[in-house]
């Protein structure tokens, strides 16, 4: 898995780029709970490059986001692939996180709360 970050505005964008399974989630996880708790925790995560999710990826997406807005923050998703968007479906997380077509309207969403 490649994890690429840049900030646009005051939101942070995380790219990921190969399969979130088993093996990926400890590093993404590392990094996404730290910027979750840094001082503003406003994410974007883009999964356009992930074709696959195992359950160890949900788990990580999951405390990330409670993890952002215990602190102020939120975690939006950008770019479901139709096999993880089924799998997010399937797991009911579609109910839990804001998905967006592009990073751009993913990082406006925060300008409007």
């Amino acid at each position: 898995m490649q994890i690429q970050q840049q900030m646009i505005d005051t939101t942070t964008v995380v790219a990921l780029q190969g399969d979130f399974d088993a093996a990926a989630a400890p590093e993404v996880e590392k990094r996404l709970l730290a910027l979750a708790q840094s001082n503003q925790p406003r994410l974007v995560v883009d999964m356009n490059s992930v074709p696959y999710i195992a359950s160890a990826g949900l788990r990580v997406l999951l405390a990330a986001v409670k993890t952002a807005r215990a602190g102020g923050g939120d975690l939006r998703l950008v770019g479901l692939q139709p096999a993880v968007k089924h799998v997010f479906d399937m797991a009911g997380f579609a109910l839990l996180f804001k998905t967006f077509a592009s990073v751009n309207d993913a990082v406006a969403s925060f300008r409007q709360t």
